[in-house]
């Protein structure tokens, strides 16, 4: 079965969900709910806030289904 994985981007930074790991520990919302909202589609706004802002909420994933790489603009 092909695990599905999501990206989502704000130029700076692109997180990535993979549902399947995700325990839905609420975290993410409760710690940046302009950005993680289980109501809205796509539920991940990367414009909504600063990149540090969620570079540190997703470090805090318990599980692992989120995580991010820093977009690097070529010169």
């Amino acid at each position: 079965m092909k695990e599905i994985t999501m990206k989502y981007s704000n130029g700076e930074v692109t997180v990535i969900w993979k549902p399947s790991l995700c325990i839905h520990s609420g975290k993410c919302v409760r710690g940046l709910p302009l950005v993680f909202d289980p109501r809205r589609k796509p539920w991940i706004d990367a414009q909504a806030a600063t990149t540090l802002e969620i570079v540190e909420q997703v470090k805090v994933c318990p599980s692992g289904a989120l995580s991010f790489i820093m977009n690097h603009e070529s010169a």
